[in-house]
């Protein structure tokens, strides 16, 4: 207020292009420290665009709901640019996305409208499913329900579809891209993918060699849209190292499909290496949670004695649920191949995970660091 005080209002508004600068975003820190990633005034319009109306189809007609807070990318899109740019209605929480106060807002308790389209992250939704008492189907008005932040098990979009008969669809987007660019779409939803790409974004999948990979191959994934950042503020090295030319590195680890669709694979700098084979995390974890004591569960990678990599398993169980290390092990060895099941398993009672609701696996790293 002190600032605003010492300067006059402005005759006009200031002469800006698309192409200037608009705003920064920092990311939340999933992998390390937040960094500032510059907009230009024209992204929102295109995120908007391009997702908020192609992809959700989203009316004046809406009441959008974001878990997400204005703050971050998702909800930025969620709760401001999109519903702004068609006239929907929008539902502001200030407190916890705890699945109590979610539900009260589904209800319509608090503010009178019910959410049509509700935007929520993978352990929001876990969260709610493992809730003692969930709304029913005749008591909400959903439409259609979006995850992001990180990629959604199956499981769990197959139970909430056969709760509320309303699709997840779940996508993948990013602070540097400012918001979804590869994402399932109503009506065609492959539950276990991240779909197919936004129309108006191309995505690559390429090796270590910098080389576009065959349908099958695990690849880092790289956009080419019109929404990307233009840099990093203040960091000239990881500006030239994510934002290649017309491409945007994500530091993410995909599979192209057969069927045009993506599987994610993890974060480039989580995926593991056992016995000179890739192992994801994510695959790992997406099996521990369909064991029906499981919550929540993340994969990292530690040496052993011989400095060789082996998966280890942080897992919180549900409340009052059990489950034994062994139990835990022989149920992943029979789901997926044998070298992928974790070593070892650490029960805990909650996960390090940023504001967005992704897992801090790097927090684990240096936790495990700590004790051995």
């Amino acid at each position: 207020q002190d600032v605003i005080a010492r300067h006059d209002a402005l005759d006009a508004p200031a002469t800006t292009g698309p192409d200037d600068p608009g705003f920064w975003l920092y990311s939340s820190g999933s992998t390390g420290k937040p960094k500032g990633a510059l907009h230009s005034h024209a992204n929102p319009y295109w995120t908007a665009e391009l997702y908020g109306t192609s992809v959700l189809g989203l009316t004046e007609k809406d009441v959008c709901f974001s878990a997400a807070k204005l703050f971050f990318a998702y909800g930025l899109g969620n709760a401001l640019s999109f519903p702004l740019s068609v006239g929907a209605t929008v539902i502001l929480m200030a407190e916890r996305p705890t699945p109590d106060a979610v539900f009260k807002r589904w209800r319509g308790e608090i503010g009178g409208a019910k959410p049509t389209v509700f935007f929520g992250a993978p352990t929001g939704y876990a969260g709610m499913l493992a809730a003692p008492t969930l709304p029913g189907r005749k008591e909400v008005a959903l439409r259609l329900a979006s995850s992001a932040g990180e990629a959604l098990p199956a499981e769990l979009g197959q139970r909430f579809t056969a709760k509320y008969g309303v699709e997840i669809v779940d996508g993948i987007g990013s602070t540097e891209m400012l918001h979804i660019f590869l994402s399932n779409l109503p009506g065609k939803v492959r539950y276990g993918t991240t779909g197919w790409p936004v129309p108006g974004y191309d995505i690559e999948l390429r090796g270590e060699d910098g080389r576009a990979v065959a349908d099958g191959e695990t690849g880092d994934l790289y956009i080419r849209g019109p929404s990307s950042a233009l840099m990093y503020w203040g960091n000239r090295v990881k500006s030239r190292d994510t934002f290649q030319g017309e491409w945007t590195k994500s530091g993410d680890k995909y599979v192209r499909n057969p069927d045009g669709t993506y599987t994610y694979s993890g974060r480039s700098d989580d995926m593991l290496k056992v016995s000179g084979i890739y192992v994801s995390p994510f695959e790992v974890e997406a099996t521990l949670v369909q064991h029906p004591a499981v919550l929540e569960a993340a994969v990292i990678g530690i040496n052993d004695a011989n400095g060789l990599t082996k998966t280890k398993a942080y897992v919180v169980l549900k409340t009052g649920q059990q489950a034994s290390e062994a139990d835990l092990q022989v149920f992943v060895k029979d789901k997926l191949a044998a070298y992928k099941y974790p070593r070892s398993i650490e029960f805990i009672n909650e996960l390090p995970k940023t504001a967005t609701g992704k897992i801090q696996r790097f927090r684990l790293r240096e936790r495990e660091a700590e004790t051995s």
